[in-house]
C-alpha cells in the first residue's frame, strides 16, 4: 500500500512539472492521468481485500472457537465426574429420600427404624440376604456376616429412605431403598456378595439396574455368597453354616395331665384374620401344626406361617 502512493505521488509530480514546461502534449498527458487512475484504483482493490481476508480470519477463529466450547465442557465433566448428574438430578433425589432414626437392625435385608414418630419394620427393596433369624430354621451361610455388615454399614452415618410404588408389604413392613448419607445400602451389600437381587413384583423399579450390575460384579468376582456352586436359588439360599446348629423348633403343647398319652386331647383351632393379627400373638409366626397355622398364610409354601 506504501508502494502504491509513492508511485502515485512521482507520476502526479511528472505531470505536473512536464506539463508545466510544455514537453507533453496532450495525448502523453492523458496517458499519464490514465496511469495514475490506474494505479490508485489497484491500490483500492488491494486495501479491500486486506480487509477482506483479515475479515474472514476473524469470522473463521470464532467460528472455530464456538465449536470448540463443547468439547472443552466435555473434557471438563470427564475430568469432574458429573458427565451425567446435573444439579438438579441430585436435588430432586434427596427431596425423595426421608430421614429416619435407627431403632436396631434385624438382619442383613431388614432394620427396625422411628418413623413418623412410631416404630416401624423395613425390608430392603429388591435383595435378599441369607437368613440368620428364621424360627426351626439353622443359620445360613454368610448371614451373621451380611447382617454385621448391615449394622456396619447403617450406623456410619445419616439413615434416609426412599419408597416406590408400594410402600409397604403383606406383612406390613416398610419397602424401601436404604441409603446412609446418600450411598445405597443395598447396591453396597449386593455389590459385596452378601446378598442377592430378589422380589421384582412392580417393575419398573428406579434402582434395579444398578443392583443388577452389581450382582454381576459380584459373581464374576466369586464373592461371599457366589463362591460355592449351589448355595444360591431362585428360591433363596440354601444349606446351612459350617459349625451352626439347627435353631430349636418350637416345642407341642403338652396334653393335659388327665388326658391319657395314647390318646390326646386334640389342640383347640385358633383362627387369625391376617398375619398382622397373628403376629400380635406370635411374632415369629407359626409352623405347619400350629393350631394357628392357615396355609392361607404360608404363602411362600415352607411350612411356616407369616414368618418374618
Amino acid at each position: 500500500m506504501g508502494m502504491v502512493i509513492i508511485l502515485f505521488m512521482m507520476l502526479v509530480f511528472m505531470v505536473v512539472m512536464l506539463g508545466v514546461k510544455g514537453r507533453l502534449g496532450k495525448g502523453t498527458t492523458g496517458i499519464l492521468m490514465f496511469a495514475t487512475v490506474l494505479i490508485v484504483l489497484s491500490g483500492c482493490s488491494e486495501m479491500e481485500q486486506g480487509s477482506e481476508q483479515e475479515s474472514n480470519q476473524t469470522t473463521t477463529e470464532d467460528t472455530q472457537e464456538k465449536e470448540d466450547q463443547p468439547e472443552k465442557q466435555q473434557q471438563s465433566e470427564e475430568t469432574s465426574g458429573y458427565a451425567h448428574t446435573s444439579k438438579s438430578d441430585k436435588e430432586n433425589t434427596a427431596k425423595n429420600q426421608v430421614a429416619v432414626k435407627l431403632s436396631r437392625v434385624v438382619d442383613g435385608d431388614t432394620i427396625k427404624v422411628y418413623y413418623k414418630g412410631r416404630e416401624e419394620s423395613v425390608r430392603y427393596l429388591l435383595m435378599d440376604t441369607p437368613e440368620s433369624k428364621k424360627p426351626g430354621e439353622c443359620v445360613q451361610p454368610y448371614a451373621e456376616k451380611a447382617s454385621k455388615r448391615n449394622e456396619q454399614l447403617i450406623q456410619s452415618g445419616k439413615l434416609t429412605l426412599e419408597f416406590e410404588k408400594s410402600k409397604t408389604d403383606k406383612y406390613g413392613r416398610l419397602l424401601a431403598y436404604v441409603f446412609v448419607d446418600g450411598k445405597s445400602v443395598q447396591e453396597t451389600l449386593i455389590k459385596e456378595g452378601l446378598g442377592r437381587v430378589a422380589y421384582i413384583y412392580e417393575t419398573p423399579y428406579k434402582y434395579l439396574e444398578n443392583y443388577e450390575k452389581a450382582e454381576e460384579l459380584a459373581k464374576e468376582k466369586r464373592a461371599n455368597i457366589w463362591s460355592k456352586k449351589g448355595l444360591v436359588s431362585s428360591r433363596g439360599f440354601n444349606g446351612c453354616a459350617s459349625g451352626e446348629e439347627k435353631a430349636p423348633a418350637k416345642q407341642p403343647q403338652k396334653a393335659p395331665a388327665k388326658q391319657s398319652a395314647a390318646n390326646p386331647a386334640p389342640q383347640k383351632e385358633e383362627y387369625f384374620k391376617n398375619c398382622t393379627e397373628l403376629r400380635k400373638k406370635y411374632p415369629d409366626g407359626v409352623p405347619k401344626g400350629h393350631p394357628a397355622y392357615q396355609q392361607k398364610m404360608d404363602r411362600d409354601k415352607d411350612d411356616y406361617a407369616c414368618e418374618r
